[in-house]
Parts: structure tokens; sequence; C-alpha cells
């Protein structure tokens, strides 16, 4: 006992704590040396790998190349996402396509009658991704939740917070310190975030618990009663997802669910909505081919009540749908993907990507390639004229990335653009606009690499609304 507490005596002294704290502080400093030189190392062993490829000049030795990527890759298990690809592929087949093209026209119809009324007040020139991006949140909404937000017309709690969420990322790249949470989460840019992040997580939990409340609701309803299945309301997003289960019977949890409708939001909205600012953009620029497709959209829908586009009318547009494919290749909406490679990759000339790097792969680069595309920033939609695609090399079109892991919501935005793009163009002609507080300007549109691609001091055109196409003109006497 004498000898614990003469111990205790010398640790607990002055000259006891001091030691113990430099013990301490040695071994910290020795873990942070040996975790340094574990990073240096690994960036040697790279640095010497990749040396045979060429490198854009940097900007110092410190920051590398920190802020000339405008696109972030997320990466996460390769089974987890094999099996949640399997459960979220029933999400997109056409049949479930089908049922939204309806709820396309109801967005865009809402987004014309707002033109009309402004364009009759005088305004005739309008930024279209304020307007197109609400629509296209939207018909989101309606889509995946069933909601009907009036987000075009009135303020959403839901829909501010997700525009906000998008302001904000832009704003953290900007900010190397930012980059770290622990600092962030500080900042008064982490508080708007997390507070923003709460708003789109109640409302997608509070969706999901009660939808699946309701789908349990019905099962046992039709269990008791021992009835064939009663007609119900079309499925949306959240439905198929909740209903859809793997090879074991298992499905996604209440927390997945969320997740992939919250990036189903997030990834949907903002990429749609700059397809379709800039196809709208080259065909205002070159009228030849807008009066082409208006045609077409005429002749489609001239037995139609209504105007509005179909499921069946959208194989009927080949014209605008290479119009369509052209913007997507000139002005796509994601300017890179990235890709980190599970095994080393042999290229041509002896080179070798190392197993472990991440490569980002330029959508842009590709798509302005002229060894693999003539003239490659014109607008030149016969491009992708059925009989010039056997030519072109399978990996020279990726708007929406390639291979396995690509964008498994295309079909969807394809489906979308062709609706909106056909509607705008049967009730408006368009032409090059410009920034009325700034007046006319000889520089042209700028691009904007953002989360999305976009344009610097918005994008401007002028808008002439059009009689119904399919109502005849009395014929003077």
């Amino acid at each position: 006992m004498a000898l614990l507490q003469s111990v205790l005596c010398q640790v607990l002294s002055w000259k006891g704590i001091c030691l113990v704290l430099n013990v301490v502080a040695t071994g910290l400093v020795a873990v942070a040396a040996v975790w340094t030189l574990k990073l240096l190392v690994r960036h040697a062993w790279y640095t010497h790998k990749l040396s045979c490829f060429n490198k854009p000049p940097t900007h110092s030795w410190l920051v590398g190349h920190l802020g000339q990527s405008k696109s972030v890759g997320i990466f996460n298990n390769g089974e987890e996402w094999s099996r949640r690809r399997r459960l979220l592929t029933p999400a997109f087949h056409f049949d479930i396509l089908k049922n939204y093209v309806a709820k396309f026209n109801s967005s865009a119809n809402t987004m014309h009658d707002k033109w009309c009324r402004l364009v009759a007040e005088g305004q005739t020139t309008l930024e279209m991704f304020d307007h197109i991006t609400l629509m296209t949140l939207d018909s989101l909404l309606k889509c995946a939740f069933s909601y009907n937000s009036n987000c075009q017309e009135s303020t959403s709690e839901y829909v501010s917070a997700i525009v906000k969420l998008s302001d904000l990322i832009i704003d953290r790249r900007q900010n190397i310190l930012h980059h770290w949470d622990w600092f962030y989460w500080k900042t008064e840019q982490g508080k708007q975030f997390k507070q923003a992040l709460s708003i789109v997580h109640r409302f997608t939990r509070e969706v999901v618990q009660k939808r699946r409340a309701l789908i349990n609701q019905q099962r046992e309803t039709e269990a008791q009663s021992n009835r064939t299945k009663t007609p119900q309301r079309k499925k949306d997003f959240v439905d198929i997802i909740l209903l859809s289960e793997d090879e074991d019977g298992q499905g996604l949890s209440d927390e997945e669910i969320q997740a992939e409708a919250n990036t189903f939001m997030f990834a949907g909205h903002d990429t749609t909505a700059s397809a379709i600012c800039w196809t709208l953009y080259n065909l205002a620029r070159h009228s030849h081919y807008q009066e082409k497709c208006r045609q077409e959209v005429m002749d489609v829908t001239q037995e139609q009540d209504g105007h509005e586009i179909e499921w069946e009318d959208l194989s009927n547009l080949p014209f605008t749908t290479m119009c369509i494919r052209e913007s997507l290749r000139l002005h796509s909406p994601v300017q890179a993907v990235t890709r980190r490679y599970t095994q080393d990759m042999a290229l041509p000339e002896g080179r070798t990507v190392p197993q472990g790097a991440i490569c980002l792969v330029s959508i842009y680069g590709t798509h302005h390639n002229p060894a693999v595309w003539t003239d490659p920033h014109e607008f030149n939609p016969l491009r992708f004229d059925p009989t010039n695609a056997q030519s072109r090399a399978s990996h020279a079109f990726i708007p929406f990335s390639s291979g396995p892991r690509n964008c498994i919501g295309q079909k969807f935005a394809l489906a979308e653009l062709r609706v909106v793009v056909a509607l705008t163009l049967l009730r408006f002609r368009l032409t090059p606009g410009t920034n009325p507080e700034l007046g006319s300007s000889s520089g042209g549109v700028r691009r904007l690499p953002q989360l999305v691609l976009r344009a610097e001091g918005g994008l401007w055109l002028q808008l002439e609304p059009l009689n119904p196409p399919n109502v005849k003109e009395p014929l003077d006497e």
C-alpha cells in the first residue's frame, strides 16, 4: 500500500504530470509522423507510376490541382451498390415512365402559363435556369412522392432547402478549410447546410414512413377480405422502391429509401434543367432547326386536343430527339465523372494505370475532341441521324456516363426532355436574348461549370407566344 501511495505521489506531482504529458505528446507526434510518412510514400509511389502521363500545370506543390476539377465522384461498396441498383431498376421501367409523362405535361403547362403572363406584362426576355429548375423540381416531386408542391407559383420550404443546399455545396468547394467537416460544421455556412438538410430529411422521412404504413394497411385489408386487388392509384418512385425486394426477399430500409429518394431529387432536377435550358438555347440560335422541330411536333399533335405530349408520341419525334442529343453533346450538364481502378489497367505504349488510382473521365473533353467529332464546336443534329451512328465509337457520346455505373435515370431524363422541349416549341418561338440589366453584349454566352453546366449571368431567351397550331385562322372572304 505504501508503495502504491509513493508511485501515485510521484505521478501526480508536477514533475510526474509533465513526464506523462511529454510521453503522450511524443506518442502523438510519432503517430502524426508515421501517418505523414505513409501519405508521402503513397504519393511518391503514385507519382512514379503515373509519371508517363501528361499532367496539367499546378499552381503550387501544396494545393496541386485543387480547384481545377469541377466534378466530384462518390464511391461506395461494390456489393452494396449492385444490390441497390437491382432494387432501383424497376422504378425506371418503361411501364413506370409512361405514368410520368402526364406529370411532365402538367409541370410544363404551369411554367408556360407563367411565361404567357410575364410576356403579356412586357417581360419578353426571361432567364431560363430560374424557371426551368423550378419546373423540374415540381415535376420530380410529383413523380417521386405524388406531391403537388405548387413551387412554380409559391414558396416551398422543401424546394427552397434543395436550392440552398445546391448553392452551399458550390460555395464549400471554393474554400479549402471547408473541406474538413469538423471545421465546416462550426461555420455559418455549415450551420445553414445542416438546417436545410434537416428540412429535406424530415420531408422525405415522413413521406416514406406514411407510404410504408399505407402499403402495409392495404395488404392487411386485402388479406382479411380475401378479395382480388382493387384498382389503386398509379405508383410513384417511392412506391416502387418500397415494394422492391432482392433474391432473398429483403427490401431497402427506410433510411436507404430516404437516401435514394434524395439522390433522385438532387441528381434529377438540376441535370435535367440544365439539359432543357441548353437545348432551347441551341434551338434559339439555329432557327431553321427550331422550325423543323416545331413542324415535327405539330404533325404529331395535330390530332390531339389540348396539345399534350403522350408516351406514344415520344418515338415519333426523331429530329427533335437528334437536336436534344446534339445539345447534350455540346453542352453536357455533367462535365466529368470519376472512377476508381480496381486493378492495374494496361494502356497503349507500355503505360499502366495502377490499382487504386482515381480517373476523371472528361465528358466535355470527349464530346469536344476533334479526333472523335468533326467540327466539335458546331451544333449539328445530323450527327445523330441513325445512318451515322454505325461510324461512331461506342463511348464517343457519354452525357449519362457509360458502363454498368451509368446514370440509371437517363430514360426518365430523355422522356422529360422531349416532352418539355416539344411543348415549348409548340407554344413559343425562341430567339437569343440578353440580360435586361446588362443590355446588349457581344461576348455571347459563357459556360459556367458548377454542380451542372450553367451560364455566366444566366441564360436569357426571348419568347414569342404562338397561336395554337391546330386552330386554323379564318379565311378572308
